[in-house]
């Protein structure tokens, strides 16, 4: 898909400047495998009952970006932001006081794509570019998994019916439009900004994993996700304020 967008807009003047940079693409296969281990965590978790503790990695994502942006980017969060971010860091840590154990998988999706949000803000490849040469670095990898699944006759997809087909190509499509989105997004905004939008999904996840999915919702969790809203919720209403402010024409002298 990726590469018949390419050809249709005749963006080829690029290819070789990524291959003939060490330094452009050197930080696309750290971010290529970065992305890789995510989305193998995340499809992991979801066929594997987990996708309760696979929306908790995504409520830890944010506060990853958040400190990456303020540690490797220099970010300076206003204090109602700073409000927020503990508001949200509180949730989190009850979240996963009352889950009971170390969650692994949560800290696992949490720490690859926050690394892979710091990696891609800094690359000055266009977005769809780089998940590009992305995917082509872990078309080969995963064409041999792939391989190994079938030898062993544990490949599921080769023999599945034109729906099952007809999703996996549609899931492919779902997950590279957001992507290419946030790609291009990230650039455009402080990773203490995308760090707040980034509850929104983890909060639908969630729902998605407690309700229809019936992996159940204790009250007690009520507590943490409560805080994590309220944060959100906190931190929108400032923007809006600082934004409004912004337009208000000048006091005449």
């Amino acid at each position: 898909m990726l590469i018949g967008f390419l050809a249709i807009t005749r963006n080829w003047g690029w290819l070789r400047r990524a291959f003939q940079q060490p330094r452009l693409l050197l930080p696309l296969v750290l971010s290529a495998a970065l992305i890789g281990v995510n989305w193998l965590t995340y499809l992991w978790a979801n066929n594997s009952g987990h996708i309760v503790e696979g929306s908790l990695g995504y409520f830890i994502n944010p506060l990853v970006s958040v400190l990456l942006g303020v540690l490797f980017l220099r970010e300076r969060p206003r204090s109602a932001q700073w409000v927020a971010v503990g508001l949200a860091a509180i949730g989190v840590a009850f979240l996963t006081i009352s889950y009971g154990r170390l969650p692994w998988i949560a800290l696992t999706l949490a720490l690859s794509f926050g690394f892979y949000g710091l990696i891609r803000k800094t690359i000055t490849l266009a977005s769809v570019e780089g998940l590009t040469v992305e995917m082509a670095l872990l078309f080969l990898p995963a064409l041999a998994y792939l391989g190994f699944l079938t030898a062993r006759g544990a490949a599921s997809a080769p023999g599945s019916g034109p729906l099952t087909i007809a999703l996996l190509l549609m899931s492919g499509l779902v997950t590279a439009i957001p992507l290419i989105l946030f790609t291009h997004g990230i650039r455009q905004i402080t990773l203490t900004t995308l760090g707040i939008l980034q509850y929104i999904t983890p909060t639908m996840q969630f729902l998605l994993g407690a309700f229809v999915y019936g992996e159940g919702f204790r009250q007690d969790q009520m507590v943490g996700f409560g805080l994590i809203w309220i944060a959100l919720a906190f931190y929108s209403i400032e923007g809006i304020v600082i934004a409004r402010r912004k337009q208000l024409p000048a006091p005449a002298a």
